[in-house]
């Protein structure tokens, strides 16, 4: 059936999850005239979270949908316009659900952080979904949006002003209150265990463009470490006396980023190198911070990785979050963070994106991020790309995003510093 005369504009799955129910919640409060439908294993507890969502969500229907029975899935892909999924981890659950979307030409949205799953993902179903007009879009949720996005609102703007290509672009996680969700956590777990195992996943997750359709064609720009020290002056004047170090989700959102530059033609610049940091402040032990966060990072992501089938997988998973549990609903109020983007251009125009959210990044932030994106790929059609395949938020539904993002109290601002 073409994917105009669905029975539903959206679809979640995975709604009974901690981050499922807080999307649900999402999507009662913003999701208009939205056809919105619930699916899941049980539809007790499927009926359990609706009941919880007030009117808007009363008639919602309730699906039965199984990542082990493949028809549940062709099912679910083949009613509705959009899925969106919050069933992870994604490398051991997630595939299945994919390959259901690519064939019925249904798009795709999920919050996965897990390069690997993604690559494989590009691989198997890329020319599928392009064929069948399908977007498989990952990482939507605080892994990786503020990043792609900031970076298309740089280069949006930079567009616009005719200043030229972007050329050096560093993020820097400038304030950050709150958690990582378990599933996150667990995704973090099954890309090491996938990297610990396989030597050609760790050769494959060490080179910068991981994601790319055609790594060869990626232009060749030298070393680009995913967890730089660095004084904060050398970024921009703007952060004299700030010192950065590692962020733990560089090595994926680095390629999330690079991947909607090819994607794009290389929209961005053939010479554009990009890189994630966090600031660490501007005290006299800053420097001693930065050096600690990036040794400690790289070394969980580099012989962490490599040693990490010698801990007992039971004993991480036992201390780490568990999947489906979260804060309190005051603690997420309290979340909060902001992202400045500095981008130098190849005309020597300098800008900075902040990008800004209140609410805990790893629940309620990336409630609101997956909830926008799926509505955008829902109802806002005609502002999508032209793109198909397995895409990047940017790359799909850049210009959708930004335009839906200050109803949803998302703060993006673009300025020109010189």
């Amino acid at each position: 059936m073409n994917a105009e005369h669905r029975e539903f504009d959206l679809v979640l799955y995975g709604a009974t999850g901690f981050v499922g129910k807080l999307t649900a919640r999402y999507l009662a409060r913003a999701g208009g005239a939205a056809r919105i439908a619930l699916a899941g294993r049980s539809t007790e507890r499927l009926r359990a979270v609706r009941d919880g969502l007030g009117d808007e969500a009363r008639d919602w229907p309730l699906l039965h949908a199984d990542a082990e029975v493949p028809s549940t899935l062709a099912d679910l892909a083949d009613r509705t316009r959009v899925v969106v999924t919050t069933v992870g981890p994604y490398t051991r659950y997630g595939l299945p659900l994919v390959g259901a979307c690519a064939a019925a030409g249904t798009d795709y949205a999920d919050l996965t952080g897990e390069a690997m799953f993604v690559r494989e993902s590009i691989d198997t179903f890329h020319k599928q979904a392009a064929d069948t007009g399908a977007r498989i879009v990952h990482a939507c949720g605080f892994d990786s949006i503020p990043s792609d996005l900031s970076v298309y609102a740089l280069y949006r703007q930079v567009r616009a002003d005719g200043a030229g290509e972007l050329l050096d672009t560093d993020y820097v996680l400038r304030r950050f209150s709150g958690g990582l969700s378990g599933g996150t956590i667990a995704s973090g777990v099954e890309m090491l265990t996938t990297s610990s195992s396989d030597p050609e996943a760790r050769r494959l997750l060490a080179d910068p463009y991981t994601l790319s359709n055609d790594i060869a064609a990626e232009p060749q720009l030298g070393p680009q470490p995913d967890f730089p020290w660095r004084r904060g002056a050398t970024i921009a004047p703007e952060l004299a006396g700030v010192w950065t170090g590692g962020f733990g989700m560089a090595p994926y959102n680095t390629r999330i980023v690079r991947r909607s530059n090819e994607l794009q033609g290389w929209a961005y610049g053939r010479r554009f190198r990009y890189s994630e940091q966090m600031s660490v402040g501007s005290s006299l032990l800053a420097p001693v911070a930065a050096a600690a966060v990036t040794g400690v990072t790289a070394a969980t992501f580099g012989l962490g990785g490599r040693y990490f089938r010698l801990l007992p997988r039971r004993l991480v998973e036992a201390i780490a979050p568990k999947p489906g549990t979260g804060p309190s609903a005051a603690a997420r109020e309290r979340g909060h963070y902001r992202v400045e983007t500095y981008a130098t251009t190849d005309t020597g125009a300098r800008y900075v994106t902040g990008f800004a959210q209140r609410g805990d990044p790893g629940y309620q932030a990336t409630a609101v991020l997956l909830g926008e994106s799926g509505l955008a790929l829902a109802l806002d059609r005609k502002k999508l790309s032209e793109l198909r395949g397995v895409l990047t938020p940017a790359a799909a539904m850049g210009d959708a995003l930004l335009d839906r993002f200050p109803a949803a109290e998302v703060a993006v601002d673009t300025t020109r510093l010189g």
